[in-house]
């Protein structure tokens, strides 16, 4: 995957997690899926990690916390495709998985 790709991710989500406003966090999961379909599944935790990171070096509050729960719950999907033989797991397959299999980031 392209670094420039990567970091555009980032920066989404990086925006998503210091804005209050944005509604609920597990949208933030859906539009980077949705936004990036080709891209390696993974690469949603990575960014989310990434932007955790940074808003806890920034800011003492619960925004990295709910960052890096996302990410963990990411990477649980990502880790029940592989299971189920998707290797590597992309951001389209994570999309059709949630559509039959668990809906959490696609009910808000």
């Amino acid at each position: 995957m392209r670094d420039d790709k990567l970091d555009a991710m980032t920066e989404v989500a990086l925006a998503a997690l210091s804005d209050p406003d944005t509604g609920p966090a597990r949208a933030l999961v859906r539009d980077l899926a949705l936004g990036w379909p080709q891209a390696p599944a993974l690469a949603i935790c990575f960014a989310l990690t990434t932007a955790a990171s940074r808003v806890e070096d920034e800011f003492v509050s619960k925004t990295a916390s709910r960052g890096f729960r996302l990410a963990a719950m990411v990477a649980a999907d990502c880790f029940a495709l592989e299971a189920m033989g998707r290797t590597p797991a992309t951001c389209e397959d994570l999309l059709l998985f949630w559509r039959r299999v668990d809906p959490y980031f696609l009910e808000l």
